[in-house]
């Protein structure tokens, strides 16, 4: 793709950011630039989806140094096409309601019950997350698709995407989701002058003389300032987002301060890789309520 699209005149670019990234490196290195307007002089908007945009915005700055790009956001996949961000001055995504699509929703909290029930729009409520369920016109029938929305407005109908179903970490009651970890990942690179690669997390269960915990396995594309200081933004953060961990936190009463591993660039390629998830279909998984990410991910970097 960087041979073919180097000398062509691209003004939009439709991607996931993890995978765009990739592409705009390379780019940089077969051409030599400082940053893509140099290649791409006419490039004014990046229409972004999959994954959360905030812990990649600064490395995309960097790489598009200029105040004429766009970035819009679309919640769209395999299953359908949900929501789009219609307005430049705000992040929340309009939800699409004749695409074909018939929406229902299950609060968070119940999204594990055998026999969950739903509501639908005219039920939900502001600032509550949910797991979405879809019945589609492609044959689809109450589908849960495996992300969790919040409503931001209920007139029209506005959502952000909160996280996903099986990607959180409740170890010790401390219902951390994703939306809290990129809440934090993304202040403590501001804060560090750090920009974010690749991470994942789960629990650190309790063993004789240590309390639990959480490990991250975290890859930079820039080093924070100061390794310490990132790790006591980002625990920092999680309290004052989520009172459950903070609570946990308090003290080290049931949590102690999280452990940080901070894997060489390209790490995250090869445990994708080795795990046969290559490609943009495929996303590094952020939360896991267990230990099977984290395990496997350092026992392939301790050999």
């Amino acid at each position: 793709m960087a041979t073919t699209t180097v000398a062509e005149n691209v003004t939009n670019i439709v991607g996931v950011p993890t995978w765009t990234v990739v592409l705009l490196q390379r780019i940089l290195e077969l051409t030599g630039k400082k940053h893509i307007h140099e290649v791409w002089p006419n490039l004014e908007v990046f229409i972004h989806g999959a994954v959360s945009f905030e812990p990649y915005r600064s490395m995309f700055n960097k790489l598009i140094p200029s105040k004429k790009m766009n970035y819009l956001e679309t919640y769209n996949a395999s299953e359908g096409f949900f929501g789009i961000q219609d307005r430049s001055n705000s992040q929340d995504l309009l939800l699409m309601l004749d695409y074909g699509i018939f929406y229902e929703f299950i609060p968070l909290e119940k999204a594990n019950d055998e026999n969950p029930e739903t509501i639908g729009l005219e039920d939900v409520e502001l600032n509550k997350n949910y797991a979405l369920v879809i019945s589609t016109n492609a044959g689809l029938w109450r589908y849960m698709i495996g992300d969790t929305v919040k409503f931001t407005c209920l007139d029209p109908f506005r959502i952000r995407i909160s996280g996903r179903t099986k990607h959180f970490i409740n170890a010790f009651g401390e219902e951390l989701i994703v939306e809290n970890a990129e809440l934090a990942i993304k202040v403590a690179c501001e804060k560090t002058n750090a920009i974010i690669g690749e991470y994942t997390a789960g629990p650190r269960y309790i063993d004789t003389g240590n309390k639990g915990g959480h490990e991250w396995i975290i890859e930079f594309r820039e080093l924070p300032d100061n390794e310490d200081a990132f790790i006591h933004i980002l625990d920092s953060t999680l309290m004052e987002a989520n009172s459950d961990y903070e609570a946990k936190r308090y003290k080290d009463i049931a949590l102690e301060k999280p452990i940080i591993h901070f894997a060489k660039q390209g790490t995250f390629y090869q445990w994708m890789k080795k795990r046969g998830k290559l490609g943009g279909q495929h996303k590094v998984p952020r939360l896991a309520n267990n230990r099977e990410y984290i395990d496997d991910f350092l026992s392939m970097i301790n050999h």
